[in-house]
C-alpha cells in the first residue's frame, strides 16, 4: 500500500538521465509531483510520459517539479527522454532504494502510482489509480 496523506515525504537522492545527483532536499519550498512507473519505453509508461511532456509548461508556469521515478538505470532513462523529447527530470533507482522508500515496489518495478508532496515536503495527494492518457491533466487540475 502506498504511504498516506500527511506522511513526511522520504528523502532520497539519486541520479539522473545524466549522471548528475538529484535529491529532494534541492526542491524543498516547491511542490513535487513525483511519479513511479514501471519501465521506460513501454506503452503505458510512454502514454504517461508523454502527458506530463505535453502539459510540462503549465506545471512549470506553476513553479511545479516532475520527477518520474523507475528501476530503470540512466542510460535507460536517457534513451526514453531523448525518444520522446521528456524535458522533466527521470530519476534511476536500479537497487530500489527510492521504490521501497515510497511503498511501491511491485517485486522488481515500481508500481504506478504518483505522489504530490507540498513545500513543506509532506505528501498531500496519493494518486494509485493512474490514468496514463490523461494523467499529467488530472493532477493538474487536483491541485487547481
Amino acid at each position: 500500500m502506498a504511504l498516506c496523506v500527511g506522511t513526511d515525504a522520504p528523502e532520497f537522492t539519486a541520479k539522473d538521465s545524466d549522471g548528475n545527483t538529484v535529491s529532494l532536499a534541492d526542491f524543498q519550498g516547491k511542490i513535487v509531483v513525483l511519479y513511479f512507473y514501471p519501465k521506460d519505453d513501454t506503452p503505458g509508461c510512454t502514454k504517461q510520459a508523454q502527458s506530463f511532456r505535453d502539459n510540462f509548461a503549465d506545471y512549470q508556469s506553476k513553479d511545479m517539479v516532475v520527477l518520474g521515478v523507475s528501476m530503470d538505470d540512466e542510460a535507460s532513462h536517457k534513451a526514453f527522454a531523448e525518444k520522446y523529447g521528456l524535458p522533466f527530470t527521470l530519476l534511476a533507482d536500479p537497487d530500489g532504494t527510492i521504490t521501497k522508500a515510497y511503498d511501491v515496489d511491485g517485486g522488481g518495478y515500481a508500481k504506478r502510482v504518483t505522489y504530490i508532496i507540498n513545500a513543506e515536503g509532506r505528501i498531500n495527494y496519493v494518486d494509485d489509480k493512474v490514468n496514463t492518457q490523461s494523467h499529467a491533466q488530472d493532477i493538474l487540475a487536483r491541485l487547481g
